[in-house]
């Protein structure tokens, strides 16, 4: 069954979510650079042995607030140098740059290539100035606002490999240029700790990123399953997160977009924005918000679709304004929907509390990237990746919310539908449908000569038990007669409750009396007996009045008004329960003067002939 599959999808995925979480936690643990060694002469020795060290504790730093200044000027004032301070936050804004000046020394026998790394996908502009080896100066440049195929090293981030022959003391200079207060976290590394610390960290990305996928995958296979249109609001939302993720750690910059040279800016706020109202949108849905408080229903879709306008707001407006909006847009949208969660929650609406598990650490992620871009907390893994590993716990929370409102819905709507087909009391036929049956049944006589029977009974003492024990037992009464009724028919024979105490049988293939009183007897009989251990001890009296196609063939729309005349021509108390329509052809004239067998009077021989 496709959504037995998607289930077992859905599982698989969740394990898998988990599982990227934590290998994505111990990959990002790894990634922790050491102490630098020592330094000569004032430069820092790079051994082989050493692999890889940050550079942030020994690095000089000036700040040019116009960054007008060249490198020639800044060779010049060198003295303006001060030692930098590890995780600093620097005051940079549009139009200022931050200078970094490094001394290194490869020592002799060394033969690692040493490459120069900043680990921040989100990095504006990187120039790195160093000598060739006729000892003029050259430069390479990087970060999000060239193309990465424009980059010296393609990669999530810039990197820079250096050229430093061993045993001579080289300054590196480097020029960093961003549009808001932020630190800039330098790594010293060798060709082969890069590689694997590369291979380590898209192997997290890689699994956390996967997991989202499949997980978007098994939901469209829900969706497509059920028929849901609510698995397509969470695809669009899930997707969202996903391309978001790709942009924030620069992962879209490298593999999907590396041409873009304005776009692999932009792109993690636009998609930030649109995620964030894709999920206020899915969370107003999934709560049912709208039918239970209209007026912040109201506010969750103005804000939900307010991203659309801020979007492509964001390409065009300052860069420190737009983050700024994107901050208060994040904000308002994860406290929005961490409200709506508690509101349902507290109404003991269990999708409520998955959302709520969802939203809590993404909205502390959220809080604490944000306040990274506004520079008041200094770049870390914390502060980078805790977003990722937050969406990727929160997608599947909320695919499991969703999973439950969806399987509440369905159940309700199999429900409904069973109202539609089915009486609400015994489950049996509705009546419109029986009446359907019925007309196909003649048809098919007529067409076909397909032989069948038309049987109407009725609960005779059902009023009699209402009046005295009460419309619990009556309903009883009701269904034990159900019970009884299913006994005595085939699965292919109809059987319709089409009054309050009246059934009705199609018996497919009957063309013999005796098979129907046969029938008829039996429940008669089963409804006197007694049932040991109830309370009232009621019994249960039945009249049955039937038609046989091949006796009388009469129309559909006759068969309700004979039939049903036919038992309120019973007594409570006759001694024949069991009657058939004659055929027309069979009546006989009735005699001038002959005023007995009238209707009701069962102690006489009925006037007719009683065929079978």
């Amino acid at each position: 069954m496709p959504w037995a599959l998607a289930a077992r999808a859905l599982g698989s995925a969740r394990r898998l979510a988990g599982a990227a979480v934590l290998l994505f936690l111990a990959c990002a643990a790894a990634a922790q650079p050491p102490a630098p060694p020592g330094s000569r002469a004032g430069a820092v020795v790079l051994t082989d042995g050493v692999g890889a060290l940050s550079a942030e504790s020994f690095a000089q730093v000036w700040l040019d607030p116009q960054g007008v200044a060249g490198l020639d000027q800044v060779l010049q004032t060198r003295a303006r140098f001060e030692r930098g301070q590890p995780d600093a936050v620097h005051p940079l804004e549009p139009g200022a740059a931050l200078w970094m000046r490094l001394r290194l020394l490869r020592a002799e026998g060394e033969h690692q290539q040493w490459l120069l790394v900043f680990p921040n996908p989100l990095v504006d502009e990187v120039h790195v100035w160093q000598r060739d080896e006729r000892g003029r100066w050259r430069v390479q440049s990087a970060g999000d606002r060239l193309p990465v195929d424009h980059w010296p090293e393609a990669g999530r981030y810039p990197v820079f490999r250096l050229d430093l022959p061993a045993g001579e003391p080289h300054d590196i200079y480097v020029q960093v240029r961003s549009a808001v207060r932020t630190s800039v976290p330098v790594r010293l590394t060798t060709g082969s700790a890069h590689s694997q610390q590369q291979q380590l960290e898209y192997l997290g990305l890689g699994s956390a990123i996967g997991a989202l996928l499949l997980l978007i995958a098994a939901c469209v296979a829900q969706g497509w399953a059920y028929r849901d249109r609510a698995w397509a609001g969470y695809a669009t939302y899930a997707g969202l997160s996903t391309l978001c993720v790709l942009a924030y750690t620069g992962v879209a910059a490298h593999l999907l977009w590396p041409f873009a040279r304005f776009w692999s800016d932009a792109a993690p706020g636009v998609l930030a924005f649109l995620s964030a109202g894709a999920a206020v949108l899915f969370v107003r849905e999934l709560t049912a918000l709208p039918a239970r408080h209209r007026l912040l229903g109201r506010a969750s879709s103005l804000c939900g679709w307010l991203a659309v306008p801020l979007s492509p707001a964001y390409l065009v407006l300052d860069r420190a304004v737009a983050l700024d909006i994107l901050s208060a847009y994040l904000a308002a949208a994860s406290l929005l929907n961490i409200g709506v969660a508690t509101l349902a929650w507290r109404r003991r609406d269990v999708v409520g509390l998955w959302v709520l598990f969802a939203y809590l650490p993404l909205a502390a992620a959220v809080a604490a990237a944000m306040l990274r871009l506004m520079g008041l907390v200094p770049i870390s893994f914390v502060t980078q990746y805790a977003v990722v590993a937050a969406i990727v716990l929160e997608v599947p929370l909320m695919l499991v919310a969703l999973s439950i409102r969806s399987r509440d819905r369905h159940g309700a709507q199999i429900r409904e539908q069973a109202l539609s087909t089915q009486d609400a009391l015994t489950g049996l036929l509705a009546q419109h449908l029986f009446h359907d049956q019925l007309r196909q049944v003649v048809s098919r006589f007529k067409r076909d000569r397909e032989d069948a029977a038309i049987v109407f009974i009725d609960l005779v003492n059902h009023a009699r038990i209402k009046t005295h024990y009460g419309p619990t037992v009556a309903e009883q009464g009701l269904l034990r007669s159900v019970i009884k009724l299913r006994r005595l028919v085939r699965d292919v024979d109809t059987v319709s409750r089409i009054g309050e105490a009246r059934f009705a049988l199609i018996l497919e293939g009957v063309r013999s009396r005796a098979a129907v009183s046969d029938r008829a007897a039996r429940l008669i009989a089963s409804g006197l007996m007694p049932v040991e251990g109830l309370t009232p001890e009621v019994t249960l009296h039945f009249h049955a009045a039937a038609v046989l196609m091949c006796e009388n063939p009469v129309e559909a729309d006759e068969v309700p008004k004979a039939l049903g005349d036919l038992l309120a021509s019973m007594s409570p108390r006759t001694r024949r329960p069991i009657r058939f329509l004659e055929p027309p052809t069979t009546l006989p004239v009735p005699l001038q003067g002959d005023t007995s067998g009238g209707p009701g009077d069962d102690s006489e021989l009925p006037p007719q002939p009683v065929r079978g």
